[in-house]
């Protein structure tokens, strides 16, 4: 203590070491196959790693990179856009680069939120939303996703969104597909969400991190929709979609107005980074649709692989249709319904890390029986982790 007052900020107290350092260290103690933090097994491609290599040796991004990020891959980003989502943004104006996704949700609720701000996000939510609507001073409004037993999925209330919106709602903040419960939000609810934002002008920052990771249905940028694209703050990265999570390597796009805005409070942040894998991660962007559809057809497998085994090891099993998680309902196995513990007691008793959902709900009780299992690991790992989830 320091003059009677916490050495954390207030905003923060809520917030402590992260239910992912928690578990992975769980993970290395015991010696459990980890399937509880989202990140792979394995590297990404052979060609993206040399190109960062090459970048490395011909000193490119090895001194401090231009602030909104090297051209080549701003460039590549606006490419990706088009090609892919048929979304026209210019380079220098409606790209930012960013280290990781993280950054860029952290540099997006401190530029555009104001203390007395409401922020709507679907909840269970990404850990990193709270915390950075927290640091920026502004209140959460969690609107709860609802899961249906009887389907298999997660379902969003479009009634319960409109009425979470008061006076005070400035932003909402969307993922999709949607970590942890791998929902894949329709067109429908999409075109829906769009008429809310514009009825009320607000302003939207959407996670996209998995766009390339969808197994049913398809992924529709919500900048996409009348009226959205001026009000709208797309972001993704290359950690999920290329297997290089360490390099760090995230971007948003929007108007020019919103880049602007974000850049100001990121250039406070990390200034830059990344600068050699920047120049990779812009060779990344350009591999052909082969790349893109291999890669989802090995997570489907994988996905299938841990979902027919967490049912047939008693589980009640929320498949995902997007995202690398597969979130289940421990009730069958376990009557107290209480994630936390189960988690933590599952390396000793089968030797498998997993996540509780609860750390991801402001309703803890709604999210207390489900625990997600990350599928991005290779298939040895995943069989060998059903084996020993059998024996529960």
């Amino acid at each position: 203590m320091t003059q009677g007052r916490p050495l954390l900020n207030r905003r923060l107290a809520e917030f402590g070491t992260t239910i992912f350092a928690e578990m992975s260290a769980l993970a290395v103690r015991t010696g459990a196959i980890n399937l509880g933090q989202g990140f792979p097994d394995t590297d990404g491609p052979e060609e993206v790693r040399e190109a960062a290599v090459r970048a490395l040796r011909a000193g490119h991004g090895n001194q401090y990179p231009p602030g909104p990020g090297v051209p080549e891959l701003r460039t590549a980003i606006a490419a990706h856009q088009q090609r892919r989502h048929a979304l026209t943004y210019d380079p220098d104006t409606e790209v930012l680069v960013t280290a990781g996704a993280t950054e860029a949700i952290a540099a997006s609720m401190l530029a555009l939120l104001e203390p007395g701000d409401e922020v709507i996000a679907l909840e269970p939510y990404y850990d990193s939303y709270a915390a950075c609507i927290a640091m920026a001073g502004a209140s959460r409004v969690p609107v709860t996703l609802h899961p249906e037993p009887s389907t298999g999925t997660y379902r969003l209330d479009l009634d319960e969104l409109r009425a979470a919106v008061t006076p005070r709602t400035r932003l909402l903040l969307l993922n999709t597909p949607h970590n942890p419960t791998g929902t894949v939000l329709t067109r429908e609810e999409l075109a829906a969400i769009a008429e809310l934002a514009c009825e009320r002008d607000l302003l939207v920052v959407t996670d996209e991190v998995y766009e390339h990771l969808v197994f049913e249905g398809e992924h529709l940028p919500l900048a996409s929709f009348p009226g959205m694209r001026e009000r709208t703050v797309t972001i993704s990265s290359a950690g999920k979609t290329f297997s290089f999570t360490g390099w760090k390597v995230g971007w948003i796009t929007a108007s020019p107005e919103l880049v602007t805005a974000v850049r100001s409070a990121k250039q406070f942040l990390t200034y830059v980074s990344a600068g050699p894998f920047q120049y990779a991660v812009a060779e990344a962007l350009r591999l052909p649709d082969s790349y893109f559809d291999t890669l989802r057809a090995d997570l489907r497998a994988k996905r299938d692989l841990l979902s027919d085994g967490l049912a047939e090891a008693g589980f009640t099993v929320y498949r995902p249709a997007g995202t690398y998680f597969v979130t289940t309902d421990i009730r069958p196995l376990d009557s107290t319904g209480d994630g936390f513990a189960f988690c933590r007691s599952l390396p000793e008793r089968c030797g498998v890390v997993a996540v509780p959902n609860a750390v991801f709900y402001d309703h803890r009780e709604q999210g207390a029986p489900f625990v997600r299992f990350a599928f991005c690991k290779r298939t040895e790992v995943l069989a060998e982790a059903v084996t020993r989830l059998k024996s529960l």
